[in-house]
C-alpha cells in the first residue's frame, strides 16, 4: 500500500476570514496560482445561499483538501469551477482562464486540462477497465475511436496501459468494470484522469464510497501519483487524517464561508471538529 506518513500535529489550528496564497518555503519566485475564486455565491432557489462570498486561491502543486459538514458547499465549489454548475456571483481564474467569461468552446478546451475524479466513479460498467481509461483521450481527440480499446490507435491504448500501471492494475486491463471492487474501480477512475494529461486534478470525496482499508490505500496511492506527477490537487474529504496526511494546505468552510485556512501540518484533530459544529 502507497501511504504517506502521518505528519506531527500542532496545538492550534489557524483561522482566517478568507483564503490566501501562501509563497512557498525557500522559493526563488512566487509560485503561481493556478486556481483564484473571489468572491463565489451559488444558491439553489430561494434557501440560503450555499457558498456566500467564497475566496480561495491554490498554488501550482500544492495539495488543498476542503472539509465542512454536509450542506457545507465542498461539492458547490468544485462543480463551479467548472462551470458543472453556475456560480450566481463572483470571479473564478483557473489555468490563467477566466472561468465564468468563457465560451462554450473554450470551457471545453479548460476542462481538457482539469481531472475530474468523482465519489462514485462514473465508469462504464459494461466495458472494460482499458476502454474506460482510453476515454480520457477524449479531452484531446473525438470520435468512435476513443470509445474502446479495441479501435483506439495503439499509442493509445499503450498511454491507457501506462495509467494502469501507474494505479497498479495493469493485469486487469480486459476485465469488464462492472467485475472490479469498490477500491479497483476508483483506481481505473484516477487512470482515466491522468489520461487526460491534466494540469489541475479535482475529487469530490474520491475515497467515500470505499471501506477503510481501501479508501485509505486509493487515497495514499492517488495523493503519491499526485506528488509525482507535480500536479495541483484539490479535493474534498470527510476525513480528517486523510486532509492532514494527504494535504499541504487544509480549508474548512461553514455556512458557505471559508472559516479556516492553513497549513496541513499546522492543525489539530479538535480544532478541525469545530468546522463541523
Amino acid at each position: 500500500m502507497l501511504a504517506l506518513q502521518p505528519r506531527p500535529l500542532a496545538a492550534d489550528p489557524i483561522r482566517v476570514e478568507a483564503a490566501a496564497p501562501t509563497p512557498l518555503a525557500g522559493a526563488a519566485v512566487p509560485a503561481a496560482v493556478d486556481l483564484d475564486i473571489r468572491g463565489m455565491v451559488k444558491s439553489f432557489g430561494e434557501a440560503k445561499p450555499v457558498l456566500n462570498g467564497v475566496d480561495l486561491a491554490v498554488l501550482r502543486g500544492q495539495s488543498v483538501a476542503l472539509i465542512g459538514a454536509n450542506g457545507a458547499g465542498k461539492s458547490t465549489l468544485l462543480r463551479c469551477c467548472l462551470r458543472l454548475i453556475e456560480a450566481e456571483g463572483g470571479s473564478v481564474r483557473l489555468l490563467e482562464r477566466d472561468v465564468r467569461r468563457l465560451a462554450p468552446r473554450d470551457l471545453r478546451r479548460l476542462r481538457a486540462r482539469v481531472g475530474f475524479v468523482f465519489q462514485r466513479h462514473n465508469l462504464v460498467p459494461r466495458l472494460s477497465a482499458l476502454s474506460n481509461v482510453v476515454h480520457g483521450a477524449q479531452a484531446r481527440h473525438a470520435g468512435a475511436r476513443y470509445w474502446l480499446h479495441g479501435l483506439a490507435p495503439k499509442a493509445v491504448r499503450e498511454e491507457a496501459m501506462h495509467c494502469l500501471d501507474l494505479v497498479g492494475l495493469p493485469h486487469i486491463a480486459r476485465q469488464r468494470v462492472d467485475s472490479l471492487s469498490g477500491g479497483q474501480s476508483q483506481r481505473v477512475a484516477i487512470a482515466r484522469a491522468l489520461m487526460q494529461r491534466p494540469q489541475f486534478v479535482m475529487a469530490d470525496e474520491p475515497v467515500a464510497s470505499l471501506d477503510p482499508n481501501a479508501g485509505e490505500e486509493v487515497m495514499g496511492l492517488f495523493s503519491d501519483l499526485m506528488r509525482r506527477e507535480g500536479l495541483t490537487l484539490l479535493f474534498s474529504s470527510h476525513d480528517l487524517r486523510h486532509a492532514v496526511d494527504y494535504a499541504d494546505r487544509i480549508v474548512g468552510l461553514r455556512a458557505g464561508r471559508v472559516e479556516l485556512d492553513g497549513p496541513a501540518r499546522a492543525q489539530d484533530f479538535a480544532g478541525l471538529r469545530e468546522i463541523y459544529g
